[in-house]
């Protein structure tokens, strides 16, 4: 089979590129590498440039089809950024998103994968998340995913797209060959921030909030290895090309850690205690996010082979080290 996959040469749809390589599939990237790198693109095909142009898209649609399938990673990630720029955001993640999608109804695509968020749930009423949870998103970011989710549901019966929605929790991690890892300026995610301020690459890390009602009264999330995503991505375009229904899908393991035991991992990998200063909650943080993954389990097998804590903050320690001595800036104990 033959892919598109946009976003490509970023974190997630970089380990997806690779484990669709691994699967025996084809791939051409299209990724504007505004947040992605060349070397991530691993030799596939790329087309460079906006999602939202259609030269781009007829470029890798029509150039290199036929194309059985669409994996749409592109867009914005930055949560602050959404809120302060709603319209920029927008154009981004909801207009670029229905441009893919109208370029793989065009060029006859069977199937398409979304690269949705847990963001869509907004305060959870229950935890963990069922699917069938009522989506409330409290912030653009949010609220531009389950837009793209609704147009998905409105285009799959008027054109024969098989579509699904892979609302992800906390991704997280690095391929344990070294060769791919998270890289994104600027950086919102725990992990990678508090492997950074350990390797005294940034200030001390920031702790919202220390007053949830939580076990140790910061925030639960639910991390999942970036290559149980990918190899999910793979099971999901894999069954709709092969008749499964579409929809929505949790990816998350049913487990939640909480930032401090984050910070915690993180020092014991590194050897080195992470410094980090306590502040108040940060708007729109919800205590607890844990998904329910079963309904996703049952229809394709799938599991999580690499999200134990350890383990996750392991790979991404050993990536980032890697990543700065090969740039000469490694950090002093």
């Amino acid at each position: 089979m033959r892919f598109v996959v946009t976003g490509g040469a970023g974190f997630v749809g970089s380990h997806t590129v690779a484990a669709l390589a691994r699967a025996g599939h084809e791939v051409v990237i299209v990724d504007d590498l505004r947040s992605g790198r060349i070397a991530f693109a691993q030799g596939h095909p790329l087309v460079r440039g906006d999602v939202a142009d259609p030269a781009v898209l007829a470029a890798a649609f029509a150039d290199h089809g036929p194309i059985d399938g669409v994996l749409h990673f592109a867009g914005s990630i930055e949560v602050a950024r959404s809120v302060r720029e709603p319209v920029a955001f927008y154009r981004d993640n909801v207009a670029g998103s229905v441009a893919v999608i109208a370029a793989a109804i065009g060029h006859r695509a069977r199937a398409f994968v979304f690269s949705s968020s847990a963001a869509v749930y907004g305060e959870p009423a229950q935890v963990p998340i069922p699917i069938d949870s009522v989506l409330a998103p409290v912030n653009p970011y949010g609220r531009g995913k389950a837009m793209v989710e609704q147009v998905l549901a409105d285009a799959a019966p008027a054109h024969s797209l098989s579509w699904a929605a892979l609302r992800y929790f906390n991704a997280a991690g690095a391929s344990p060959d070294g060769c791919l890892g998270e890289s994104h300026d600027p950086e919102t995610h725990l992990i990678p921030l508090a492997i950074a301020a350990g390797a005294r690459h940034r200030p001390p890390l920031e702790l919202f909030g220390t007053d949830y009602p939580t076990p140790d009264g910061t925030c639960v999330r639910d991390y999942v290895h970036v290559c149980d995503l990918a190899d999910a991505h793979v099971l999901a375009v894999e069954a709709l090309l092969d008749g499964a229904p579409s929809g929505p899908a949790n990816l998350g393991t049913g487990t939640g850690h909480s930032n401090r035991a984050v910070i915690a991992t993180v020092g014991r990998a590194m050897g080195r205690p992470v410094p980090h200063v306590e502040t108040g909650r940060r708007a729109g943080d919800p205590a607890e996010l844990v998904a329910d993954p079963s309904q996703f389990m049952a229809r394709t097998g799938w599991a999580p082979r690499r999200s134990q804590l350890a383990t996750i903050v392991t790979d991404a320690w050993e990536w980032h080290r890697a990543d700065w001595q090969a740039l000469g800036s490694i950090g002093s104990p």
